[in-house]
């Protein structure tokens, strides 16, 4: 039996290895040069691979997921994925907020010693293979040789989202599954503000400690200053509230509540200016003053209303970042385009995972997660359909 896996990213690369372990020959096709580029760029900062925290935590994180996705993290979640780097020879460290990183950070060991494992396995490997559509019963490809038609009783698609186009992920797939694609959009994505001259010297600068307030969601982490807006973490994790509509507010002291502040504001200041009474009151750094100063001036003098703007500072925003700019993608291919397998339903036999998919999370080793579950989900249906194992339901 014969299958065939197109994209080489995480999902794909966790397709063909089931295939291959089901006994399946497998021919795995990427279009870039090299496998794994989006996954070496991520490693780059270090390699954020999953995250350590109770399950309904971890569950929630993803929102409201199709049965599909929910049984493809249920049966490869953060224990699996641990235990699949140090079956690469790869150990593993959990960080003071439960994120999970390789001990050596990077990406390109754990890559290199999963392409051997394929090799091994018989997995053979195309680079410079650009899928362009189906014909003649197979699948088609532009390649430095002319195009190919590999032919392939099953077939897995795992082609990536929208963004990062340079690495491969340019969302072109999305021509060839007409009817099938919610519209793409960014995910984990700065926003951009127009700032004043007086924000110049704090470009580049981390804001903390901050909670980001976004609608109804309300989260604690860091965010960073740029030249064009805010982008980091803690804005990822509010990211897709904004993009979707809500206005976004910081609380400048997420340590102390309004009444506490209130107090502090009503101290005695002397001939002190407001601003270093702030400075000494609250213990404000020069970021958080000058954010406070950007969106809030003139300063009230009452300390009831200066409190209320300290711990929900509204941040007005132009818009997301572009989507090609973004850390992931939200949209893609719809779950009721397939069965419970990850099959198209109107496509027997081709199967579908990773970044693909219509799905999105925040950062902090959730995507990464999904898209080996997803991955390894499909794989191992995409073989059961090929009688090379029992078939998934649905």
């Amino acid at each position: 039996m014969r299958a065939l896996v197109i994209g080489g990213g995480p999902a794909g690369l966790m397709a063909a290895e089931e295939l291959a372990g089901a006994g399946l020959r497998v021919l795995l096709a990427e279009q870039m040069p090299t496998m794994g580029r989006k996954l070496l760029m991520a490693g780059k900062s270090g390699l954020n691979m999953t995250k350590e925290e109770p399950r309904e935590a971890f569950d929630a994180a993803y929102g409201a997921v199709p049965g599909a996705l929910r049984a493809a993290l249920a049966g490869f979640g953060p224990e699996a994925v641990q235990g699949w780097a140090r079956g690469l020879g790869q150990e593993v460290f959990t960080g003071s907020t439960g994120r999970v990183f390789p001990t050596v950070m990077k990406a390109s060991p754990l890559l290199r010693a999963w392409l051997a494992r394929l090799a091994g396995a018989g997995v053979e490997l195309r680079t410079r293979w650009r899928f362009v559509g189906w014909e003649e019963g197979g699948a088609a490809f532009e390649t430095p040789e002319g195009r190919q038609v590999a032919q392939a009783d099953v077939t897995v698609l795992a082609l990536g989202g929208a963004s990062w186009s340079r690495l491969g992920s340019d969302g072109a797939w999305a021509t060839l599954l007409p009817n099938h694609v919610a519209p793409f959009g960014p995910a984990n994505m700065g926003f951009g503000i127009d700032w004043s001259a007086h924000m110049r010297p704090h470009f580049g600068a981390p804001v903390k400690p901050v909670a980001l307030i976004a609608g109804a969601r309300r989260v604690r982490g860091e965010c960073v200053i740029s030249a064009r807006g805010l982008e980091g973490g803690g804005l990822y994790a509010v990211s897709a509230d904004l993009r979707d509509g809500a206005a976004l507010a910081l609380d400048l002291l997420p340590d102390l509540d309004a009444e506490a502040v209130t107090r502090k504001l009503a101290r005695p200041r002397g001939k002190a200016s407001l601003g270093n009474h702030l400075r000494k009151a609250l213990k404000l750094d020069p970021v958080r003053l000058a954010l406070l100063q950007e969106f809030a001036r003139p300063l009230p003098n009452d300390p009831d209303t200066l409190a209320a703007l300290i711990k929900a500072l509204p941040v007005p925003l132009t818009g997301p970042h572009p989507l090609d700019e973004a850390i992931s993608t939200a949209g893609g291919l719809r779950f009721d385009a397939l069965d419970a397998g990850l099959m198209l339903r109107d496509r027997p036999g081709v199967f579908a995972a990773g970044e693909m998919l219509d799905w999105e999370a925040p950062t902090g080793g959730y995507l990464l997660t999904a898209c080996l579950a997803t991955g390894r989900h499909a794989g191992r249906a995409a073989a059961a359909w090929a009688g090379a194992g029992p078939r998934a339901e649905g």
